[in-house]
């Protein structure tokens, strides 16, 4: 027997797409730069951080931010705090139940892993089955292992410690109050977002594709400039953080380089990395590869790799490197237009 069907179609939701900032998040992305070892030396502050006047207990506090990788605690917390001083975060996060300070705390991983994260939160032998989910990662393993191993306390302590002593060293910064006009300019470019096309819109604003994940209801753009030239990808259980590099347009100068290409013509000015440029403009490889073929430990080659991929020339996925033949040759235009401005 036929039926009428009768289709009133629901309003599909979408996630809601900010752009923020705050100085809060800039001491946090710094202090991220300042203690990512392997990447040090890519950052464009590095020489900055490497001058900058440090007192004994901050070296301490950056050393153990550095072994447990807690700045991932301060981006989670400012994440839900979206605090505007340094203060206003300690505030924040002392008034927080204990409950929440760990569901902060704690990262994402999955849907599959959800449940053992919502025990580990006032559980000590889940939180450290929790630490074990990350066994592969760079990074997380060892932060969660820290969330064992501390006390609220003596991580909040840490945290406060940590953020106030590096405010004193970054505001000294000459162009610190600049830094921050820059990136307030940048976040009212953006302040009516359409809710359509957010894939659009994100990989307009920052460069990135992204495709969306389930359970994201938020999605947070941060420009920056403390972590340049690097985009920084995070995620809660329900927010995506994108943190993306302010345009080399709003500190361009005339008869004076780009950031862009300082750091593109530092990247090419090495034999090795050329020879790595072309053969992976032959074809893609992955490190281990890379490594029998130029008779290199793969610590060496990360480092040489690590300066390419910082100038965009090529890219990683996976585990394998590929060439990224549309930067080098816009890396070359934008060498003609520095040069071409003398006419």
């Amino acid at each position: 027997m036929d039926m009428d069907m009768h289709y009133v179609p629901e309003e599909v939701e979408r996630a809601e797409l900010i752009v923020e900032t705050s100085p809060v998040w800039e001491l946090i992305l710094s202090i991220s730069g300042f203690t990512y070892k392997q990447l040090r030396h890519t950052f464009e502050l590095d020489q900055a951080w490497t001058n900058a006047k440090i007192t004994s207990s901050l070296k301490r506090d950056l050393e153990t931010i550095q072994q447990t990788n807690v700045w991932q605690g301060l981006i989670m917390l400012q994440d839900k705090l979206s605090a505007k001083t340094v203060q206003q975060f300690s505030n924040g996060m002392k008034q927080l139940s204990n409950d929440t300070f760990y569901e902060v705390m704690l990262p994402y991983k999955s849907r599959k892993e959800e449940a053992l994260r919502m025990q580990a939160i006032d559980s000590l032998a889940a939180r450290k089955e929790f630490a074990a989910c990350f066994s592969s990662h760079e990074f997380l393993e060892g932060y969660v292992e820290a969330l064992c191993r501390y006390s609220r306390i003596e991580l909040m302590d840490l945290m406060d410690s940590v953020l106030f002593g590096w405010e004193k060293v970054v505001a000294a910064e000459p162009d610190w109050s600049k830094w921050q006009q820059l990136l307030k300019q940048e976040q009212d470019q953006h302040k009516q977002l359409a809710e359509a096309n957010v894939e659009e819109q994100i990989e307009r604003i920052t460069g990135v594709r992204y495709l969306p994940e389930p359970g994201v209801w938020t999605i947070k753009l941060i420009p920056h400039v403390s972590y340049r030239p690097w985009v920084l990808e995070k995620r809660s259980a329900e927010t995506k953080l994108f943190f993306y590099p302010l345009s080399e347009d709003y500190f361009r100068e005339k008869g004076k380089p780009s950031n862009e290409l300082v750091r593109g013509h530092k990247a090419l000015g090495d034999d090795i990395r050329l020879q790595l440029l072309y053969q992976l403009y032959v074809g893609p490889a992955s490190l281990a590869e890379l490594s029998e073929r130029f008779k290199m430990s793969k610590t060496t080659l990360h480092h040489q790799l690590s300066l390419l991929k910082a100038a965009r020339f090529i890219k990683v996925d996976k585990g394998v490197y590929r060439a990224n033949p549309a930067k080098v040759d816009l890396f070359s235009r934008k060498l003609e237009q520095f040069l071409g401005e003398v006419k």
